[in-house]
């Protein structure tokens, strides 16, 4: 595998929501680090949390690679999506470093811009380590990539 391959099979993955398609781009015993500070390893973990963009809607995931060698890369992603649930909107809004949204249920629930960076280390076929940076941005009408999908 390389950060191409890589990140091709991610951007499938969370455009399709698919917690299996996801879990096979990585090693059985793999590591996803969502952030600097919080880890999923192995494919049980890693389903669970990619369970959660199965509450967004029209998804779109764009991402250029900075940097390739063997067995390593880096790559910028940028991810627009809907918030589809309260359940959602909680999860986001409950994460640090969050800029609050004033919300009440019932209220329209707004869009995402996600961006980030991604480093991952792979063997084989599979990644063995993929370790993310990034921040989020909520917006009250769809991004301009959001609407030209």
């Amino acid at each position: 595998m390389d950060i191409d391959r890589f990140m091709q099979g991610y951007r499938v993955a969370w455009e399709r929501r698919d917690p299996a398609l996801f879990c096979a781009l990585f090693a059985p015993d793999g590591v996803y680090r969502n952030t600097p500070f919080a880890e999923q390893r192995g494919h049980e973990q890693l389903a669970g949390y990619w369970r959660r963009v199965q509450l967004q809607e029209d998804v779109t995931v764009r991402y250029d690679v900075l940097a390739s060698a063997p067995g390593s890369g880096i790559a910028h992603w940028h991810v627009t999506y809907r918030v589809a649930s309260e359940e959602l909107f909680r999860i986001w809004a409950a994460s640090s470093g969050t800029n609050l949204v004033a919300h009440q249920p019932g209220d329209p629930l707004p869009w995402m811009v996600l961006d980030g960076v991604l480093q991952a280390r792979f063997e084989g076929d599979t990644c063995r380590e993929c370790r993310l940076w990034w921040h989020s941005m909520p917006s009250v009408t769809p991004p301009p990539a959001a609407e030209a999908a």
